[in-house]
């Protein structure tokens, strides 16, 4: 039997010393090492495979390679594997096969990167997976219920909250604060005895401009929950171009900082869910109208869903995270603008001929016509039945007048005169407006029919000049806004730390009347 070893190397047998040395330098090898003491885990992310993008929990233990790279142990197998059967005759480590390859192809030369290199600086896989991308691990401590039945708060005192933020829509406040203290009720009991309390979600409906977005961000606001608001205008049925319907718990886990447990008992509201109705008299596929409606069924309903993480859609190359929808409370709101005449044409059908008989236009200026929707109206409208049995309340918004537009100005704690308050009291500088000023400023955002999104844009106007001419002058202490400036027919009050002039020619501006 021939002897094939090196001569190079001396061989010889090692000592007992020898031995028992190297058993100690490899078991401190072993405590050292920072895979086992755990310090490269001590995240509050779970790890994430580099090629299959599963998390921990479902792939199992990972191997970490340099720059933060995970690989589960299934992709590891299969990448050695692969390597194996291509590199045939171990032609790979062979320098000679390999330049003889080359010249007979005329490449460069080629192979596989060392792994060493990644420790070197010399290749960078650009540090693994963002944690934008990972989903939070689960608290190992003893697990806490999310909600306390007795800290929520009552549905009165909701609504007194409520009152702060938001002028009027008080049976919408109501309606809000009784669903939302059930739907929470019912997540802090669970499966505390045999019977199910079924969830309440919430379907709004409001000329736009009345409140609906505000009305839930107020509401998320004040519970401290988790909250994703979504457009139904970009959902499309899967496989076509746009954003899954998934995608609206993709947004809401986002918000609750991927942590699953804090997203199975957030808000989603999805805007805009009249743009998905049924397309009448067509016969293309209605791929973003009743496709979706019918995708957002087990949503609604409660069911386990497959989120990407950090993504709008589904791809390989992002993980996923499944979410249980069945404590998730779903807010729709829509301004529905064709549904008045639904309404009208069913309410008409119930005038008779006689003294009491109702007028045809009886209807037709009433500002608050959606208050009498009805299922059959939805459905007329292009909502299928499925999807309007899993809304059971639905709340209709009042449009709102001018007493309510004037209130919206100067009550709410954020209110937009405040706002401006705020800016030029930085520069030392009293805002005033008169009654009549907001009067004006309610009219003008009634003729354009936009809501309260009327009133900012109307301020933003008749402000730009006093923004842009109050730092030149620091004489002036305060600025009183009338109705004749917002009408443009003279310039605001200008108080010169003490002095009031009062400008006698309309057209005179700021500049002038503070050299007056």
């Amino acid at each position: 039997m021939t002897d094939n070893r090196n001569d190079d190397f001396d061989f010889r047998e090692v000592t007992d010393d020898e031995r028992v040395d190297i058993q100690d330098t490899v078991e401190t090898d072993k405590t050292d090492s920072p895979s086992d003491k755990g310090e490269e885990n001590k995240t509050e992310y779970e790890d994430v495979c580099f090629v299959c993008r599963r998390p921990e929990s479902k792939a199992g233990k990972m191997f970490h390679l340099p720059n933060n790279i995970s690989i589960c142990n299934d992709c590891m197998h299969k990448t050695m594997d692969t390597v194996s059967q291509f590199d045939y005759q171990n032609m790979l480590n062979n320098p000679t096969l390999m330049n003889e390859l080359n010249k007979q192809t005329g490449m460069p030369n080629f192979g596989f990167f060392n792994m060493g290199d990644l420790t070197n600086g010399n290749f960078n896989m650009g540090g693994g997976i963002p944690n934008t991308q990972k989903i939070k691990k689960k608290s190992e401590s003893a697990a806490k219920p999310a909600f306390d039945i007795k800290n929520i708060p009552a549905p009165h005192k909701i609504k007194a909250k409520l009152d702060e933020y938001v002028i009027g829509q008080d049976q919408a406040k109501k309606v809000m604060s009784v669903a939302v203290y059930n739907h929470y009720k019912r997540v802090a009991t669970d499966t505390m005895d045999e019977i199910e309390i079924e969830k309440s979600n919430i379907l709004l409906l409001g000329p736009t401009g009345s409140g609906k977005t505000y009305l839930v961000k107020t509401l998320a606001k004040l519970l401290d929950v988790p909250l994703a608001i979504a457009d139904a205008t970009s959902l499309t049925e899967a496989g076509y171009i746009g954003d899954d319907i998934e995608s609206v718990v993709s947004k809401l886990l986002a918000a609750a900082g991927n942590d699953v447990e804090k997203t199975e008992h957030g808000i989603i509201f999805i805007d805009e869910i009249d743009k998905i109705a049924k397309k009448k008299n067509t016969t293309s596929r209605d791929v973003s109208g009743e496709s979706v409606q019918q995708g957002m069924l087990k949503l609604l309903e409660g069911s386990n869903v497959e989120v990407p993480v950090g993504a709008g859609s589904k791809n390989a190359m992002v993980p996923l995270a499944t979410v249980n929808t069945r404590n998730i409370l779903f807010i729709c709101g829509g301004a529905f603008p064709d549904l008045e005449e639904i309404i009208t044409q069913r309410l008409n059908k119930q005038t008779s001929i006689g003294f009491d008989a109702d007028l045809k236009d009886k209807y037709e200026d009433d500002p608050n016509l959606l208050t009498n929707v009805t299922v059959e109206d939805l459905k007329k409208f292009g909502m299928i039945p499925e999807f309007l049995g899993r809304l059971p309340i639905i709340c209709s918004l009042q449009a709102l007048t001018k007493e309510m537009l004037v209130q919206i100005l100067k009550e709410p704690k954020n209110a937009i005169l405040k706002q401006y308050q705020k800016l030029l009291a930085l520069d030392e500088v009293d805002l005033q407006f008169d009654d009549t000023a907001l009067e004006a400023i309610a009219e003008k955002a009634l003729e354009k029919d936009t809501g309260a999104r009327a009133l900012r844009a109307i301020i933003e106007e008749f402000m730009l000049d006093i923004m842009y001419e109050i730092p030149k002058d620091e004489n002036i202490g305060k600025v009183t806004i009338t109705r004749d400036y917002i009408e443009g027919k003279a310039s605001p009050l200008i108080e010169i730390r003490g002095d009031i002039v009062q400008p006698k020619l309309p057209q005179l501006n700021i500049e002038q009347a503070t050299n007056a």
